[in-house]
């Protein structure tokens, strides 16, 4: 691996983090973040994050072993090396992500939203930004937590049911809307 100065407008989406070494050549577990796990395969270019600055690396190969993934990066040839990379965190550069339908959304780009519960016939009212997201399996939930100017001090979960719960995404103005009661 070599170290390579990175655009000033790099913007990194972490999709692992690197779980120790596999085996005797340089092969190392992953932990990944995407859905499928086996998605983090797709991408040849990922770069690490070593004591807090990112560098491009190559993936040599990568597959499924057991209930995770182990990869082999350019330039690791041993398990002390695999090793010493253990909770590195992984990132693709954004614009390398697929490009998604209309009315489709990354996780990523909805966190820091500001929401606003818009109601016929009610004034708009800020709740809070979204903090982050969980998976529940019937749908995703929206963490939602307060800001300067939000309504009250409480933290909300907020089903994401596109159409339903949240009403639009505005990403240019940085605002989702929602129908929701203010009580919950």
């Amino acid at each position: 691996m070599t170290a390579q100065s990175l655009a000033d407008d790099f913007k990194p989406l972490v999709v692992g983090r690197l779980a120790g070494s596999y085996g005797v050549k340089g092969w190392a577990k992953v932990y990944s973040f995407t859905e499928p796990m086996e998605n983090l395969l797709e991408y040849r270019q990922l770069y690490l994050q070593r004591a807090g600055r990112w560098q491009p690396v190559a993936v040599e190969d990568g597959r499924p072993h057991g209930k995770g993934l182990i990869i082999k990066l350019e330039g690791v040839e041993s398990p002390e090396a695999a090793r010493a990379l253990s909770n590195c965190e992984l990132a693709v550069e954004q614009g390398a992500l697929p490009e998604l339908e209309e009315g489709e959304f990354y996780w990523y780009q909805l966190v820091g939203l500001q929401v606003v519960i818009e109601r016929a016939g009610e004034a708009p009212l800020l709740i809070g930004v979204v903090d982050h997201l969980l998976e529940t399996g019937a749908n995703d939930v929206l963490v939602v937590k307060p800001c300067e100017g939000s309504i009250d001090q409480r933290e909300r979960l907020l089903p994401y049911l596109p159409g339903d719960v949240v009403r639009q995404v505005d990403l240019d103005n940085g605002v989702l809307t929602v129908d929701w009661d203010a009580e919950f």
